[in-house]
C-alpha cells in the first residue's frame, strides 16, 4: 500500500533537564506497565518492548531497575491513562496520551497548551477516528511473503506489510500486538526490532509550513514539556 507513517522517536536530549524529562517519562511508563502486567519481561511482552525502547533511547539501567523495583513493591502512586484529542495549528489533528495521578490537573495543562497556540482541545473521538491504532514492527529482512505467511498462520489480522531498503514493516491491529510479535520471533528467531510499539497512524497527512509550522513546533514543545504527557501523535507533514 505504500502507507506513510511517522515513527515516534525521542529526540536526543541536549541538556540535562531534557534528559531528565525523557528518563522520567520512561520511568513512569515502565512502572505502570510492570505494575499492571507483571515485573518479568519474559512474561510481559509490553514491558520487554518498553525496556528495549528505553535502552535504545539511552535511558540508564538504574532508571529502569528503579521503576521495576517500585512496581515490585506494590505501593507507590496510582497513575491512570488519559487521552486528549483536538486540532492543532494548520488544522492538524493531534492525539495526546498521558499517564496522570491527577486527571483534572492534566486536562487543564493540556488544554492550556492548545490555548497558547490559539487552538482548541476536542472531545473524545473528535480526531481519533482518522487514525489507525496499530502495532508496528520494523526489522531487517528480505522475504515479506514468509513473514506474512507466519503471521497468517498465527491468525494475525495483518493490516499491511512492506519491504523497502532491506527492511520489513508490519502493520497489525493494536489488539494483535503480542500475537504478532510472537509469530515474527518464532519464525525468524532472535531478531532486533528497529520499531516495536503501538502507535496511532494518521490515515491522511496535512502539509504545514511557514508560521503554521513554527506554531506547530512550539505546540509540540509545550506538550512534551508536561510531565504527564507520554506520547503525541499527529498528522502533520
Amino acid at each position: 500500500m505504500g502507507r506513510a507513517f511517522q515513527n515516534r522517536k525521542e529526540s536526543m536530549a541536549k541538556t540535562s533537564d531534557q534528559k531528565a524529562k525523557v528518563y522520567s517519562k520512561y520511568g513512569r511508563e515502565i512502572y505502570v506497565c510492570a505494575k499492571s502486567g507483571g515485573i518479568d519481561p519474559n512474561g510481559n511482552l509490553a514491558l520487554r518492548s518498553l525496556i528495549d525502547r528505553a535502552k535504545k533511547d539511552q535511558v540508564p539501567t538504574h532508571v529502569i531497575d528503579k521503576a521495576i523495583d517500585k512496581a515490585k513493591g506494590g505501593g507507590g502512586e496510582d497513575f491512570d491513562t488519559a487521552r486528549y484529542e483536538g486540532f492543532g495549528p494548520g488544522n492538524t489533528m493531534v492525539i495526546v496520551d498521558c499517564l496522570s495521578d491527577n486527571p483534572n490537573r492534566t486536562f487543564g495543562d493540556v488544554r492550556t497548551c492548545f490555548n497558547k497556540v490559539k487552538c482548541k482541545i476536542g472531545g473524545q473521538g473528535s480526531v481519533s477516528h482518522m487514525f489507525d491504532h496499530s502495532a508496528i514492527f520494523v526489522f531487517a529482512g528480505t522475504d515479506e511473503e514468509a513473514v506474512l505467511e507466519a503471521l497468517m498462520m498465527a491468525d494475525v489480522d495483518v493490516t499491511d506489510i512492506e519491504l523497502e531498503d532491506g527492511k520489513v514493516t508490519v502493520f497489525a491491529p493494536h489488539t494483535d500486538y503480542s500475537k504478532a510479535k510472537t509469530a515474527i520471533t518464532d519464525a525468524l528467531g532472535d531478531i532486533e526490532f528497529e520499531v516495536d510499539e503501538i502507535q496511532f497512524v494518521a490515515q491522511n497527512t496535512v502539509e504545514i509550513q511557514g508560521e503554521e509550522l513554527e506554531q506547530f513546533d512550539r505546540f509540540l514543545d509545550l506538550l512534551n514539556d508536561l510531565d504527564d504527557v507520554q506520547r503525541v501523535y499527529h498528522n502533520a507533514e
